[in-house]
């Protein structure tokens, strides 16, 4: 993924859904607590759990907060990354990608 913001946390250090809300609420200027709750979306637990203690645990994708969330592990580290979601002229949901050759 092309992604616009992303941050990477060690698997042990922070909790992956706690990094998931600090990125998005970096990403649009929101306080954290005034952003919707991540479980409206996805059960933290889920996340931070598959991230902490699933060792075939490769990626994660889910909609939050109008954007697109990838969770991904990379060796000890996990990768957060995030792309606005947008709707085309066509009302099909997308993911924003600034490569013009698309």
């Amino acid at each position: 993924m092309n992604s616009q913001h992303s941050t990477t946390v060690a698997a042990a250090d922070e909790e992956p859904a706690m990094a998931v809300i600090d990125l998005v609420a970096d990403a649009t200027g929101i306080d954290p607590l005034e952003l919707d709750p991540l479980y409206n979306a996805i059960d933290p637990e889920v996340i931070d759990s598959l991230c902490t203690s699933s060792p075939g645990f490769s990626s994660l994708e889910f909609e939050y907060a109008g954007h697109t969330i990838v969770v991904e592990r990379s060796g000890q580290e996990i990768e957060i990354s995030l792309e606005p979601v947008t709707i085309g002229a066509d009302q099909s949901l997308g993911v924003t990608d600034n490569d013009p050759s698309l």
